[in-house]
């Protein structure tokens, strides 16, 4: 029986059957004001992030309603989750179905049955199967409750996903006979927002906003350099029993980090719509059971997982959009627990990006390369990371300090910038609020470009009105106001800057304006600068002095940095920063390739000071009889080739060498050489389990006496030795063993 009925008692009886039903006690959010809004037969529209619980406001009323709910979703494994999810709880097999291709005649006339019987109170389909035919002329046959949009943001050619098919649901609705629809979606711009409910017909519906501000979530962004895979090692390794996700921008680049992950001792897998069917869900079941902590995936991964206790979300890539940064994002710390949201940016990455979009129509085109532009500034942006997602989404961030992001756990200077700002809104006004960011701050700064030239724009009251200070600090100065909500971008305009009523309101009588002021700036006034306390946030642990940093190693080289700075002319962090030399005395790094990986030196700062570094951190090392940390030791991947990667990974389970030749379909004697490689690539490798089986204990021991005895003994030195005792593949194998152990 419906509880439509029972209005007077609906708040109580949703409280009960929410306990009932699920298990829940209380709702989340506004839940609950949601599901009312069906019930009393309200187009809806609900934006909610990741982890809020959209599929309850749903899934309940569903439940309750009379006739069978239409769920439109974009992902077959998104619906299966559901459907196998309400089956469990419910106790009833038939109560929820999934309408889609893959079924055979059997199946869908099992389908077409428990629909037309009232047994399935919810059908999950694809759009591509709403529309079809059949399908329309079977759903005008029997009672529909309403119709649920999941991934909304897939209507708008602005969101981050965007189907054309989801923009004919509608007519399709119409088609079938109209009844409610909801449209739920965790990422939407104030535009795809419109998008949404234009396309959908429910402009005057009821709409439901969430905050999509997570403070359990840790946002920080660095940049990519060719130590890229250390520091996810070591990042990982730092948190051994927590669960992780790494998002990469392709197939090949998630299986190769995936056996980099593996070969280094980390239990990860790979997830790409390349991979079998069957792999996939066994690689998903895994993580979720935890049977493996980290998974390597494309943006293929993750929809309706429901995995609460994920802890960080690592980018190898920049994604293409914020909505899809923040999605991915959004899949830690969903039980409001820590979430640590790492991003890498590279430019590269982003002109790749850009280059896939070449042969799109022009539009399509500009909008893409508008939605990377707001990716690349959010990377880049001094700022509070937070306070700029959140304005992206159309919220308002007030606090100067989240506490919570990498910007706002630096010791940032901040300058005074009010009467910036307001040369910065009148200028606005004076081009008529139809320009965009570049062109004006070219008028303020007094460029000459043709563009100004064409529109006698240097002729204006603002034209050179901001040239004593540089590009950067205006472009702060745009990327503030609009946080702030001073100005507006217009998205139908492709970022035309226009003044809001704040904005009008502060030309009248400004106030406090800071933004972050850049490091190399030269400011006039000290007074002007605000050094805001260091925030060391709960979620990070900081970046400061760890426990194991050892103090005596730390201030010997802080003193070879000072004076070689002195005589180099440099400043200190022109050698090496202060993080780098933390990391150096915690981890002992003793030769080159070692110094590398550390965070914060680059090739060419370890290439020009690092041999007197490592030399001092080696010689304290022997003197001291100091034991380096065991996971410091990073296996490298030798190059990209299977075979490799294979050798490494059948080494690990300790397969014995015939077997790795034959499965190779190579000789021993090629194995060996291989092996080789490997080793002196730099991969550690475990061999010792080959002692017994292949040399036995006593020969080996023998040949590492003389290895010991006789430092830089070549292969040739050892075959002149022992010929006569042992074969060639023997002495080979033992002297890459002993190699190993060093």
């Amino acid at each position: 029986m419906s509880l439509l009925t029972t209005t007077p008692t609906m708040t109580h009886n949703l409280t009960e059957l929410l306990s009932k039903i699920f298990g829940f006690e209380e709702f989340k959010g506004n839940q609950k004001e949601i599901i009312q809004s069906l019930l009393e037969g309200h187009d809806t529209f609900v934006l909610m992030p990741t982890g809020s619980g959209k599929s309850l406001c749903y899934q309940l009323p569903a439940l309750i309603m009379e006739g069978t709910a239409i769920i439109v979703s974009p992902l077959i494994a998104l619906m299966k989750n559901q459907v196998d999810a309400l089956r469990e709880t419910t106790g009833s097999n038939d109560i929820a179905h999934v309408l889609n291709s893959s079924l055979n005649k059997a199946q869908l006339d099992q389908v077409y049955n428990d629909v037309s019987a009232g047994h399935t109170k919810l059908l999950y389909v694809a759009p591509e199967s709403l529309g079809k035919a059949e399908n329309i002329e079977f759903f005008r046959q029997v009672k529909i409750s309403f119709f649920a949009i999941d991934e909304a943001h897939c209507i708008s050619e602005w969101g981050h996903d965007f189907r054309p098919e989801y923009r004919k649901i509608r007519p399709v609705v119409d088609e079938i006979g109209r009844r409610p629809i909801i449209a739920l979606t965790a990422t939407a711009t104030p535009k795809v927002e419109h998008d949404i409910r234009k396309n959908l017909g429910i402009l005057e519906g009821r709409i439901f906003k969430s905050s999509f501000n997570r403070p359990n979530l840790f946002y920080s962004v660095e940049e990519k350099g060719e130590d890229v895979n250390a520091r996810i090692i070591r990042f990982i390794r730092k948190r051994p029993n927590k669960s992780g996700i790494i998002y990469c921008m392709s197939r090949e680049k998630v299986m190769n980090l995936s056996k980099l992950l593996q070969m280094n001792g980390i239990k990860a897998l790979p997830y790409h719509a390349g991979l079998d069917a069957k792999e996939r869900s066994a690689n998903q079941d895994a993580f979720l059971s935890e049977e493996c902590r980290v998974i390597v995936a494309t943006i293929a991964f993750g929809m309706g997982i429901d995995k609460p206790d994920v802890r960080y979300v690592i980018h190898y890539d920049m994604p293409k959009s914020l909505e899809g940064y923040y999605q991915e994002t959004g899949r830690a710390g969903r039980d409001g627990g820590e979430g640590y949201c790492l991003a890498f940016y590279n430019e590269k990455d982003i002109q790749k990006l850009e280059n896939f979009m070449q042969g799109k129509p022009i539009a399509e085109q500009e909008i893409g390369r508008q939605l990377l532009a707001k990716t690349s500034t959010f990377a880049l942006t001094p700022m509070c990371r937070r306070a700029y997602l959140l304005y992206y989404f159309g919220e308002r961030y007030d606090q100067e300090n989240c506490g919570a992001c990498d910007n706002c756990a630096k010791n940032r200077k901040t300058m005074e910038a009010k009467e910036l700002l307001k040369q910065l809104l009148q200028t606005v006004l004076e081009l008529k609020e139809q320009f965009k960011k570049d062109h004006v701050i070219d008028v303020i700064l007094g460029c000459d470009t043709a563009p100004i030239e064409d529109f006698h724009h240097d002729k204006l009251d603002s034209y050179g009105i901001g040239s004593d200070y540089s590009r950067e600090i205006w472009e702060l100065v745009v990327e503030r106001a609009l946080v702030l909500q001073y100005l507006t971008e217009s998205t139908e305009t492709y970022g035309i800057l226009s003044v809001t009523p704040s904005g009008k309101k502060f030309i009248k009588k400004p106030t406090s304006f800071k933004i972050v002021a850049p490091e190399e700036e030269d400011l006039d006034d000290d007074e002007d600068l605000d050094d805001d306390d260091e925030v060391e946030s709960s979620v990070s642990g900081g970046r400061g002095r760890t426990a194991s940093t050892d103090p005596a190693l730390y201030n010997i080289l802080k003193d070879m940095r000072k004076k070689l700075s002195i005589k180099l002319g440099l400043g200190p962090n022109g050698v090496f920063p202060d993080a780098a030399l933390e990391e150096m005395s915690t981890l002992y790094p003793i030769t080159l390739p070692e110094l590398k990986n550390i965070s914060g030196v680059n090739v060419e700062q370890a290439d020009r000071y690092g041999e007197e570094f490592v030399r001092v951190i080696r010689n304290y090392v022997e003197e001291y009889e100091i034991e380096r940390p065991e996971d410091y030791k990073i296996r490298t991947l030798p190059n990209n080739t299977k075979q490799h990667i294979s050798i490494v990974q059948q080494l690990d389970r300790q397969v014995i060498l015939e077997d790795i030749a034959i499965s190779h379909s190579i000789s021993t004697d090629d194995l060996l050489t291989e092996l080789e490689r490997i080793v002196k690539s730099g991969t550690k490798v475990k061999l010792n389990y080959l002692i017994a089986s292949e040399l036995g204990e006593d020969s080996y021991d023998e040949l590492k006496e003389y290895l010991e005895e006789h430092p830089g003994c070549t292969l040739d030195d050892l075959i002149s030795e022992y010929e006569d005792f042992y074969s060639e593949p023997e002495l080979r194998l033992a002297m890459l063993i002993f190699s190993c152990n060093q």
